[in-house]
């Protein structure tokens, strides 16, 4: 293993999140901060490959006229059934307007109404417009005006091709060997650089995890393929708490064929009047179920299209189930030719090369993996229950999202959470000028062995297959029992296989998605009933007196709920 590599703030991630902490951190741009500070930024592979990228709808903050902070609350606190944090709504919606100013001052280009204003879309869930987008290429037009503005900055190094293996853990000053819940402290991360092979030591005096995703832990996700879940399985053995991962967003609409990372067709263009359909060309429905009748009475919409993610999936889930059909149709034919292909020229673009010819003719659409609303457990201001440890973005569970993340929350989400992150650690590192001492690192054998790539890729595989087939869209008590047992194994299995040899990229990604998806399985088997992105088919009730909180799992053991305050 090389010498410590140094630094005052080590950055797991190059999305959205972990860019915007880095920009405000260099040079002592957080708010408060007035010391140089060194950051460095591990990305496992190119800068801009990430959710942050892939992201088309945009950005949900109040700026229309007819809009109100109250009215996106409410919205959030809608899709989230009943166990968003209103804390961190409230904090999430106030917020909003001032980081997408900051967007702009960066030099992210929004795309402009006629009057030269910000133009505001509308998404599923909404009851005003207030998304505001760059075409449908909101996430690479972010990615590019950060990159660009961090560029300016020489205290902030990018490594890419670098993927981050675990934590790492001291008590300051004291002798003892600190282990995850024995008041330990984040103190860098282990990263293996995917190039050379070597396993460097990065210490830190405050580590932001903005890793993103978990979505290749399912057979079908619009996630790149790097999205493997690795900040949570970190963050769990170095001890935080992580929570509500059985609450996993299925996008309703990839288009069809499904196949590796799956190409999204965006919430937008159901915002802009397109219909679901079934292949015989009729309106897709709901099944009327409770859970959805009380959403539909709190939140009424003038049809499913517009309904929130969870309910669309459902009905689409439901409606392949029972006629064995293999997609279903998003028809966007009322849409003249050039305003679909100018609001959605990456969409027009590939739909075109699969020779569909939008709008005219319907997009075969079927559901994916797309979100974690769970993840590492934070306050208000990003800090894990790991002292020196903070999360932002998709693997953050910071309370916004609840049981069903509302559409285009999550880059505002990742935002405000990184900004407000930026300013607390500027502050930590005012307070502690010092690195701390007594770093324990996991062992990792140096021994080489020729990899049986051949076998890893079947496990990954299997456990894709495990996941879609048992806890996927619909679930019931026997299936996830059922993966419990089997993912048990699996990870021990792995992790027995990553401790007999040096690490390389696919088994330390295999590590992860192992370890995390026996993390959502264990969340769902917690949670007896149904709620929001989490449907239980022996308990398809709403239990509002038992299991109107989060599911945190601490110190390795389920059940430990906090209960959601509503006041």
């Amino acid at each position: 293993m090389n010498s410590p590599h140094d630094v005052d703030v080590l950055v797991i991630g190059s999305g959205i999140a972990g860019l915007t902490f880095a920009l405000k951190l260099a040079g002592g741009g957080a708010p408060g901060g007035r010391v140089r500070t060194r950051v460095a930024i591990v990305t496992k592979k190119d800068r801009a490959d990430s959710n942050t990228n892939y992201a088309q709808g945009g950005i949900a903050v109040v700026l229309a006229g007819d809009d109100a902070e109250e009215l996106h609350v409410r919205d959030t606190l809608d899709s989230g059934a009943g166990l968003c944090h209103p804390a961190a709504v409230e904090q999430l919606v106030r917020e909003g307007p001032e980081r997408v100013r900051e967007l702009v001052e960066w030099g992210a280009r929004f795309s402009r109404g006629e009057g030269g204003g910000l133009e505001l879309g509308r998404e599923g869930g909404h009851s005003r417009r207030r998304i505001v987008h760059a075409a449908d290429y909101t996430g690479r037009e972010v990615e590019r005006a950060l990159l660009a503005a961090l560029a300016a900055h020489p205290d902030v190094r990018m490594l890419e091709d670098h993927l981050a293996l675990d934590l790492l853990l001291a008590h300051a000053g004291s002798p003892a060997a600190p282990g995850p819940g024995q008041g330990a402290r984040c103190a860098g991360a282990l990263v293996l650089d995917r190039e050379t092979g070597e396993v460097l030591e990065f210490r830190a005096r405050a580590v932001l995890l903005a890793s993103g995703g978990l979505g290749c832990v399912y057979r079908h996700t619009t996630n790149p393929e790097i999205a493997t879940g690795d900040g949570v399985a970190m963050a769990w053995r170095a001890g935080a708490d992580v929570a509500d991962l059985e609450f996993v967003q299925f996008h309703p609409t990839a288009l069809y064929p499904a196949e590796g990372r799956a190409f999204l067709i965006s919430e937008a263009v159901r915002g802009e009047g397109a219909v679901l359909r079934k292949l015989d060309g009729s309106k897709l429905g709901t099944s009327g179920n409770d859970n959805e009748a009380v959403e539909a009475a709190r939140a009424p919409v003038p049809e499913l299209s517009l309904r929130t993610r969870d309910v669309v999936a459902r009905a689409i889930y439901r409606e392949l189930s029972e006629s064995g059909d293999p997609y279903v149709l998003l028809d966007a034919s009322h849409m003249p030719a050039g305003r679909f292909a100018a609001r959605f020229p990456v969409i027009a673009a590939e739909c075109r090369s699969r020779g569909i010819d939008v709008p005219g003719e319907p997009i075969p659409v079927v559901p994916a993996a797309h979100y974690s609303c769970g993840g590492v457990v934070t306050d208000l201001d990003g800090r894990s229950t790991v002292p020196g440890l903070y999360a932002a973005g998709e693997v953050a569970c910071t309370g916004v999202h609840g049981a069903n993340r509302l559409a285009s929350n999550s880059l505002l989400e990742a935002l405000v959470w990184a900004h407000r992150a930026a300013r607390a650690v500027a502050a930590e590192l005012e307070a502690a000028s010092v690195l701390p001492g007594d770093v324990v690192a996991p062992t990792t054998p140096a021994h080489r062995r020729e990899h049986d790539a051949v076998r890893i890729l079947a496990l990954r595989r299997e456990l894709q297959e495990l996941m879609w087939a048992d806890a996927g869209i619909v679930r019931n008590d026997e299936c996830l029992l059922r993966a419990e047992q089997r993912l048990r194994r699996m990870r021990n299995e792995v992790e027995a296989e990553y401790r007999r040899e040096a690490p390389w990229p696919e088994l330390a990604e295999l590590r992860n998605l192992a370890e995390v998806a026996l993390l959502i399985v264990r969340c769902a088997v917690a949670r007896p009933e149904s709620r929001g992105l989490h449907f239980n088919t022996d308990h398809p009730g709403r239990d509002d007196a038992g299991f109107a909180r989060d599911t945190v799992l601490r110190d390795g053991e389920a059940g430990t709920a906090r209960q959601v305050q509503q006041g």
